[in-house]
């Protein structure tokens, strides 16, 4: 590849296919705990705005039916539960279950009815019941925000992929905590695995399904 040629042009003809939207979405929102929030926090991602866009996301996909799937990340306080993950990255051990750092932040509280799903690695379908939970469901496409794109959110695109379904990630409700790496992230999960659309986009989705 040439220096002079952007990235964009270099994968014009070869990476550059839309899946479009599903028939059955469901919403999963990953890891919007504290640890991104709190500015004491070493995961701290100054990341306030995506918590804005998701809750109006979740908004809009209770009005449109759409189940809401909640991850976050939980370890024994052994932290062998941990493996390689939590030897590589030593903040995760701010995750052990029951700590400050894994709280929801205030008025992100699930509803009762609405699932958790407690991870120890960055996908949420790795170790985890959700593409069992949505194939039981009938869901053939999972709409994605949570933190941070080039972690979490990007292997569960990855892994949504893997697993048959199709992986929406909504840009406004995605973040990382710098830019270059976040915009990275988005462009090669657009390129490669998903699509990444707007949040206006994913609420006409969600309209479309009220209306149908």
């Amino acid at each position: 590849m040439s220096n002079k040629e952007d990235a964009k042009s270099n994968y014009v003809g070869v990476f550059e296919g839309r899946i479009g939207f599903g028939r059955a979405p469901a919403l999963i929102l990953i890891d919007f705990v504290e640890a991104y929030f709190a500015r004491e926090s070493p995961l701290y991602a100054d990341v306030a705005p995506v918590l804005a866009a998701a809750l109006d996301l979740r908004a809009a996909a209770r009005a449109a039916g759409v189940p809401v799937i909640y991850t976050n990340v939980e370890y024994h306080p052994s932290m062998r539960d941990g493996g390689r993950f939590a030897q590589k990255v030593a903040a995760l051990s701010g995750f052990v279950r029951g700590g400050a750092m894994g709280q929801w932040p205030g008025g992100f509280e699930p509803a009762a009815d609405e699932l958790v799903i407690s991870k120890q690695y960055a996908s949420a379908f790795f170790g985890t019941s959700l593409a069992s939970t949505l194939v039981a469901n009938g869901h053939d496409s999972l709409i994605i925000a949570g933190l941070s794109t080039s972690g979490c959110v990007r292997a569960t695109c990855v892994d949504a992929c893997q697993h048959g379904f199709i992986p929406i990630v909504v840009e406004e409700a995605v973040g990382d905590r710098h830019d270059d790496v976040h915009r990275a992230n988005l462009f090669d999960m657009d390129a490669k695995y998903g699509d990444v659309v707007s949040l206006d986009e994913a609420f006409a989705h969600f309209a479309a399904l009220v209306r149908d």
